[in-house]
């Protein structure tokens, strides 16, 4: 996927100064027509009383016509003639009131003076008006300009974030989603989104080179785990085989016969464990990737009858309960490693006499055994050579790896102790 931009963090700043630049500019000329139209609406009452008008007296500036102005149409006044006897006793009143205005069409709030002066021997009564909500409107207007802007500047952040700011980011939301989909075991690099942005191109580039040398390391790793398995099983097989005739030869006494024997027994555990540690190894590395859907209960009843003999020999009574069907998506082979390891692990740490069950109910399998020890620590049971007692020959690894299984392909195994030592598998 080609994306044609330049836009990088360079670019970001000037991107948000012209925007926010745009978008005061609007609100400024917006915010000026407001102020205009609101003070074009109080030129409606005209000129005060005493400004100069064409056709008067230059001399002395007044207009000659003041006196016969007795509305409110064109100015912010109106003057009529009183009796001296009122002028005499009359005193200034201030009042607020309501008057309709032509711009507004509507009744406003105003503000009243009334006095009485005299004017060449004739009285008159003089009538000022003065609106009351001439400051309430520019802050009206103020405050619905500043929620515009506001509203306008969310708009915009909400545009941009989701239009633009969107097709710039798809190529990193490209390489995000190959990189949650990577797997090491199919071995296959990442085939990276073409772009234009610098910064793109140096993250695709880094991501490109450590994908490579974790492929490596990979194969590297496999591959360490295949010479191992064969060189190290070969020479240990070849050790024993030539001890048991070693062992089978005439003239040996009894002190050299029971060396032989420890050593033949130490190199068995010697394979057993290197077979267990590549195990291991090869399921910590998801070697195993191929997954069929398996019926655990057949797996259970065969593994219950390959152990039986040895359940015998130390009269184990073993009991099955299958209340359900349980099947899970797993490598058969593993599956069989783990439950095989659960129910030996049962069975070696068993006491002699004592009882083995095996429960797949609701979803899960519970193994439980009885035992001369007691409870386990649930933080340390499943962890690499950890041993039930000083008198256990095994590799110490059963566990580990069932473990290592489980939480492969996201299952839980768990411990639990009531009596009774309970391992608990579930999907």
């Amino acid at each position: 996927m080609a994306i044609n931009s330049s836009y990088n963090e360079a670019t970001q700043p000037y991107l948000k100064i012209s925007i926010a630049d745009t978008f005061s500019g609007y609100w400024f000329m917006g915010f000026a027509f407001l102020s205009a139209d609101d003070k074009r609406g109080r030129r409606q009452f005209g000129r005060w009383p005493w400004k100069y008008q064409d056709g008067g007296d230059p001399a002395d500036g007044r207009d000659p016509g003041i006196a016969d102005r007795s509305g409110f149409s064109e100015h912010s006044y109106q003057i009529r003639k009183i009796s001296e006897k009122s002028a005499l006793n009359f005193r200034d009143h201030y009042q607020d009131t309501l008057m309709y205005t032509l711009n507004e069409k509507t009744l406003e709030p105003f503000r009243m003076l009334k006095t009485a002066f005299r004017e060449q021997d004739e009285y008159y009564l003089l009538t000022v008006v003065a609106s009351a909500v001439e400051q309430d409107d520019l802050l009206r207007n103020l405050l619905y300009s500043i929620v515009l802007l506001y509203l306008l500047i969310l708009v915009s952040v909400f545009v941009i974030n989701n239009l633009l700011l969107k097709k710039i980011w798809t190529p990193f939301y490209v390489l995000l989603t190959k990189l949650k989909r990577f797997r090491l075991e199919d071995q296959k690099q990442i085939l990276l989104p073409v772009t234009n942005v610098t910064e793109f191109q140096e993250l695709s580039k880094g991501v490109n080179e450590l994908v490579v040398q974790a492929i490596n390391s990979y194969t590297g790793q496999k591959q360490f785990i295949e010479n191992a398995s064969h060189e190290l099983q070969t020479p240990l097989a070849i050790s024993l085989s030539r001890l048991e005739m070693l062992s089978e030869e005439a003239g040996l006494s009894g002190q050299h016969s029971e060396l032989i024997g420890h050593v033949i027994s130490d190199l068995k555990r010697m394979g057993r464990l290197n077979s267990s540690l590549l195990l291991l190894t090869r399921i910590e590395s998801r070697q195993y990737a191929e997954v069929e859907k398996i019926e655990v209960g057949g797996i259970i009843d065969k593994l219950v009858d390959d152990f039986s003999d040895f359940a015998a020999l130390r009269n184990i009574s073993v009991r099955v309960a299958k209340d359900e069907e349980f099947q899970l998506l797993i490598s058969r082979d593993l599956a069989q490693v783990l439950f095989s390891n659960l129910i030996k692990n049962a069975l070696v740490h068993n006491k002699n006499g004592g009882t083995l069950g095996v429960e797949i109910k609701d979803g899960r399998v519970r193994i439980s055994n009885t035992s001369e020890s007691g409870a386990m620590d649930p933080g340390k049971i499943f962890r690499r050579f950890e041993k039930g007692g000083a008198e256990n020959v095994g590799t110490g690894l059963g566990l580990a790896i069932a473990k290592s299984i489980a939480e492969l392909y996201g299952f839980a195994l768990t411990y639990e102790y009531d009596g009774m030592h309970h391992f608990c598998f579930s999907s």
